[in-house]
């Protein structure tokens, strides 16, 4: 004779009832995210192309005005520089409150702490003031995407709530924070940043100040403290300053 089945309970069935519904959610929800990261992957690509394009065609017409200007017996000027990458190469000893202040103001609270600045009236009379703690030129593209790649995280928090600093392992973290102002992707982030978009002040206050290494091969013999005019490191180093920031990646 065949034993009786046990009645399963109804508290058993609800349970199981509850989870298979939580598994479909989560299922459903994998699925539209995956479907998300696709459509979101087609976009970033369609985008770096663009600017791949556009920093092309710039430097094209670079190239065609410079032989415009020489065939006509004239010198061409390019337009000036709208960013300037800084580092901080001395520390706190000796620091007027003002000098302090400024610096503080630029996000440059450690030793060998970089930032992108946005050039105006403003930032070059800030630059000035500093100039003996610090060391500025301007980054070309190369140097530009090498540093938000290589040495890019993330100020991810808010003031009340405390700051995060989040490595810039994936775009999600990106999309998450400066979506609004139309950024999405890391190419997105470094076009924003090298050509002083509109959003660049949300872009430069996103990143995390660099932290930089000190430089393969050490600083100059006649030392940091002497303006790079005359030997020393600190000042305006122009378009030298790609391969200084080179040897503290």
């Amino acid at each position: 004779m065949a034993p009786k089945e046990v009645p399963v309970p109804e508290s058993v069935l609800k349970k199981r009832r509850t989870a298979e519904k939580i598994e479909a959610v989560r299922k459903a929800a994998a699925k539209k995210a995956q479907t998300a990261r696709k459509v979101a992957k087609k976009e970033c690509f369609k985008r770096a192309e663009t600017y791949a394009a556009e920093y092309r065609a710039a430097e094209r017409r670079i190239v065609e005005a410079k032989r415009a200007a020489r065939k006509e017996g004239k010198f061409y000027v390019p337009a000036g520089a709208k960013v300037a990458f800084v580092v901080r190469i001395r520390g706190i000893n000796g620091l007027a409150p003002k000098i302090r202040k400024i610096l503080q103001l630029l996000r440059l609270r450690q030793i060998h702490n970089g930032v992108f600045i946005k050039l105006n009236y403003s930032s070059l009379r800030m630059l000035q003031l500093v100039e003996p703690y610090v060391t500025y030129g301007y980054p070309n593209l190369k140097t530009t995407r090498e540093l938000i790649y290589k040495r890019g995280f993330a100020k991810v928090g808010s003031r009340a709530k405390g700051w995060s600093r989040l490595p810039l392992s994936d775009n999600r973290i990106i999309e998450a924070n400066l979506s609004k102002q139309g950024i999405i992707c890391m190419e997105d982030l470094v076009h924003e940043i090298y050509t002083v978009g509109p959003a660049f002040k949300k872009a430069s206050q996103f990143l995390w100040p660099f932290k930089l290494n000190s430089p393969k091969g050490g600083f100059s013999k006649k030392g940091k403290l002497i303006h790079i005019c005359e030997g020393g490191e600190a000042g305006n180093r122009g378009e030298l300053m790609d391969g200084f920031v080179r040897k503290m990646l």
